[in-house]
């Protein structure tokens, strides 16, 4: 449920300093006893956040940290960021690979599973990690390519002319610099065959600088259709800087979506799902999927089961208007598309 006040929306964007993005990305928390003492948590959190960081390295930038309360370890956007002994537990069915996603990976940094996209891993950084990443046990190092080794990548996107998509991810594909993202869109516009450009991102959430003039060049003038795919799974982590990272996107003609993670102890309630997609309408931003949590392994404790979860989106249609309710969806190896539950 949103416990800050409504945020005025009528202000003009902030114009970011040249490389504020850049310092913020590398200034971002990284030592789970300096998070924990920046929130004023008990230390006998401190152990556990040292088990789970062991497991998968804390990143958590200040734009960020900003939102979380302190002093409460159960705020819900802590609650995505904070490692737990919890990860080091093997649970059934909880694996490294829950999309089989290395079957898919016919060249480097490409992902082929659906017909008609692609998916290219643009870096593999992230600006925050979430604890429940389905790619926490990716191996980036295999698919990192350099400018050279993307010429084989490219091929066979010019080979395939089905492939009508290039859908950019990671990591996070907006951690990369804006010289690399505008070679790399560059070389997609080339391909005839492709109409639009997606990009999968959680930068203009946890860091809003990122949405700067550089970025908006090279996204303005690109031929493809862009759409942007946001992750955003509570009310309270749009501010007021997020809206107006949103409004710079949606002026350079870009497409807002907006998917989230079903999130035990994060948004597995009605209210807060339905303050959700109000809070993304204001910043022009549509629902787009409801992700029930992919079987990773290091993040059971964020499971929902699928019938709490199918009463929980048949209550939130009874609050919503249709263009406001995301779909309820899991990914299932094997399958064309998602399913939706």
């Amino acid at each position: 449920m949103i416990t800050r006040s409504p945020i005025p929306l009528q202000r003009q964007a902030p114009t970011p300093s040249p490389g504020a993005w850049q310092a913020q990305l590398s200034g971002a928390i990284r030592d789970p006893r300096e998070l924990c003492r920046r929130l004023a948590l008990d230390e006998r959190w401190w152990p556990g956040a040292a088990t789970g960081h062991a497991l998968f390295e804390v990143r958590v930038p200040e734009a960020y940290l900003a939102r979380i309360r302190p002093g409460d370890p159960h705020d819900p956007l802590l609650r995505q960021v904070l490692p737990l002994d919890e990860e080091s537990r093997s649970i059934p069915g909880f694996v490294t690979d829950p999309l089989e996603e290395r079957e898919h990976t016919p060249k480097r940094g490409l992902i082929h599973k659906y017909a008609g996209r692609v998916l290219l891993i643009a870096s593999p950084a992230c600006a925050i990690n979430c604890r429940y990443c389905f790619r926490r046990h990716f191996p980036y190092d295999e698919n990192a390519p350099s400018r050279a080794q993307w010429a084989n990548t490219l091929d066979y996107l010019h080979a395939d002319d089905s492939i009508r998509e290039a859908i950019l991810s990671g990591g996070d594909p907006l951690a990369a610099s804006d010289r690399q993202l505008g070679w790399l869109v560059e070389q997609l516009e080339a391909i005839p065959h492709l109409k639009r450009l997606r990009i999968h991102t959680r930068l203009p959430v946890v860091i809003p600088d990122r949405i700067d003039e550089a970025l908006l060049d090279w996204l303005g003038r690109t031929r493809l259709q862009k759409v942007v795919v946001l992750h955003i799974n509570h009310p309270n982590e749009i501010d007021e800087a997020v809206i107006d990272a949103c409004r710079r996107l949606r002026g350079a003609g870009v497409t807002l979506l907006n998917q989230s993670v079903l999130l035990a102890g994060v948004n597995d309630d009605v209210p807060t799902l339905a303050a959700l997609s109000e809070r993304l309408f204001e910043a022009d931003v549509l629902p787009y999927y409801l992700h029930v949590l992919d079987p990773v392994e290091g993040a059971a404790h964020f499971e929902i089961d699928d019938a709490a979860a199918r009463m929980l989106v048949d209550t939130l249609r009874r609050e919503l208007p249709g263009f406001l309710m995301p779909t309820l969806v899991r990914e299932i190896p094997g399958e064309a598309s998602k399913t939706p539950l």
